[in-house]
């Protein structure tokens, strides 16, 4: 009886773990053999080299990022507003959001990596604008508020100031309900 493999599907996660984890250049197949408890010859049954396996867990967070999570957000309906606030909630999960930084921080050195990103974060921002083009007329504005809104989304990750006796969830909060049109 042959020895059963460890699936493709967990060599693509634990890259994603570790990409999240540790950046680009901690992706290595001996250490992802090790961290599943399993020789790296299996991976060569799935993959051709690392190169490979890095395009396969990109494919799989951008169909995360954006298939799965437009999935979901049609699944719930609502107005195009309320889509939007899910669509951020889902995209900067506690599964997704680190994935995302690790992905943004690979993409300011890899070209191609770069040009994914911006394929995926263009989907976002039409979410953006589609809800905010609810509330708003002006292209110019529309367009403004989608970029304050994904920054807000994005660099709150990277701030590590305090808000003057305010909780950072309650500043983000009045920053989404100015965003959103809701004073």
């Amino acid at each position: 009886m042959g020895a059963l493999r460890t699936p493709r599907e967990k060599w693509v996660e634990e890259g994603l773990r570790t990409l999240a984890d540790g950046g680009v250049d901690a992706v290595r197949i001996e250490a992802l053999a090790k961290a599943l408890g399993v020789t790296k010859g299996g991976f060569y049954g799935y993959f051709t080299d690392r190169s490979a396996l890095l395009e396969a867990m990109l494919d799989t967070w951008e169909r995360e990022s954006i298939d799965v999570v437009l999935d979901r957000v049609e699944q719930a309906g609502g107005d195009a507003l309320h889509k939007a606030r899910l669509a951020g909630q889902l995209t900067f999960s506690d599964r997704l959001l680190p994935i995302d930084l690790a992905v943004r921080d690979w993409a300011r050195r890899d070209p191609a990596v770069a040009d994914r990103l911006r394929r995926v974060d263009n989907r976002r921002m039409q979410v953006l604008r589609d809800a905010i083009g609810t509330i708003r007329q002006d292209p110019d504005e529309i367009e403004a508020w989608c970029l304050l809104a994904f920054c807000m989304a994005i660099g709150h990750h990277f701030l590590a100031a305090d808000h003057l006796g305010r909780t950072r969830e309650q500043v983000m909060g009045r920053a989404g309900d100015l965003i959103l049109g809701r004073s």
